[in-house]
């Protein structure tokens, strides 16, 4: 027997989690410039921090982290750059802590001991299609435009009360939805005329509520205008806020980066980054989401020895704070992950580059319940205008 989990109301919440980067993190792209005066020939991945997230962040701490930064590089000529690419992850991994978890624990040992039970979800499948442009005005400022577009999967057996039978886990207790559209845009700033190398640099921005959002609130009513479950015992019933297109928050950006030769073929970065919401259009009682914090870290080498083929590597770390509100997953949206994150970038042409990486998790600390990827792929194109 499937039972809902009904706080306040009878009425059904779906909870999702997700660590990705629900609206793909920092995504300012920019081309890097060898502080020896000639231009750096390694433009690679765009897929967004955090993120990030972000997404919207369509997991609660999961998927790709890859610093797009540091591998578009920060360029001090002026000028228009346009990036398009593609990201894949696959959340089929249910963990708690820093392992995985099976559905009798997601039930018998709930994240919530209040609620009497918990969500067994299924799987997550994410495809993000992000376009950027990026406006150089001199070698001091730039400014990104970022709009991503979000495709995803989701399935769940809904939220089931102790104590598990195997009976909640059959294929005809399954609910599917399907998330199509444009996600939360971005406007970024940069300025990395502290030093005569232009080898410093500090990003801040702003992430708008473009993309759809919504959820079920106390009254179970729908607000917003948030994706239904298409089939299964909860059709027509919301999907989670987490995992709507848009998270419905205005966001700051806030963020530094360095990148330094550390010999004649390899280049180095550091990079940091800070997200937080700072309006919500869902702030009634009863019907509120604001998405939690986000700081991401990555470390990485480039291996320059190639004029045309450029092979890389990123450490990404991200931590992301809770999800808050009644439409939020409070005790399933918290947790601490770290990627390692090989690629390559090839010069196609003078102004056109390709690239792809591959994200494979390390580390993990997730608070609750929540799907995981097992890996993250990206691949894209850059061209200079």
């Amino acid at each position: 027997m499937t039972t809902e989990r009904s706080p306040n109301s009878p009425r059904t919440r779906e909870r999702r989690r997700a660590w990705m980067p629900s609206d793909k993190g920092s995504s300012v792209h920019r081309r890097t410039m060898r502080l020896a005066d000639k231009p750096l020939f390694a433009i690679t991945v765009l897929c967004a921090v955090g993120f990030l997230p972000h997404a919207a962040y369509a997991c609660a701490t999961c998927g790709c982290t890859l610093s797009t930064d540091a591998a578009t590089g920060y360029s001090t000529a002026s000028g228009w750059r346009l990036n398009i690419d593609y990201t894949f992850i696959d959340q089929n991994q249910l963990r708690h802590g820093s392992g995985k978890a099976n559905p009798e624990q997601v039930v018998n040992q709930p994240s919530d001991p209040s609620l009497g039970g918990g969500e067994i979800e299924r799987g997550t499948i994410n495809r993000y299609i992000n376009v950027s442009a990026t406006y150089r005005f001199n070698a001091d400022w730039g400014v990104t435009f970022l709009l991503p577009y979000v495709i995803r999967d989701h399935s769940t057996y809904g939220t089931q009360l102790a104590p598990y039978s195997s009976s909640e886990t059959a294929p005809n207790q399954i609910s599917d939805s399907h998330v199509s559209g444009f996600g939360d845009g971005k406007i970024i700033a940069s300025y990395q005329g502290f030093l005569p190398t232009h080898n410093l640099g500090v990003q801040f921005g702003v992430k708008l509520p473009t993309g759809n959002y919504g959820g079920q609130d106390i009254d179970g009513n729908l607000v917003g205008h948030p994706v239904t479950f298409k089939t299964g015992p909860n059709l027509g019933q919301s999907l989670d806020t987490s995992l709507q297109a848009g998270t419905g928050s205005t966001d700051l950006i806030i963020g530094g980066y360095y990148f330094q030769p550390v010999s004649q073929n390899f280049d180095a970065f550091v990079n940091g980054q800070f997200q937080a919401a700072v309006k919500e259009n869902l702030d009634q009682p009863g019907a509120d989401f604001r998405p939690g914090n986000t700081t991401t870290v990555s470390i990485g080498l480039r291996y320059e020895a190639h004029a045309n083929w450029v092979p890389q590597l990123q450490i990404n770390w991200l931590h992301k704070m809770a999800d808050q509100g009644f439409l939020s997953d409070h005790p399933d949206t918290e947790g601490t992950v770290a990627y390692l994150s090989p690629g390559i970038s090839g010069s196609l042409s003078k102004n056109l580059q390709m690239y792809a990486f591959v994200q494979v998790p390390i580390y993990s600390h997730l608070q609750g319940y929540q799907l995981f990827p097992g890996w993250t792929g990206t691949v894209g194109v850059s061209m200079k205008l």
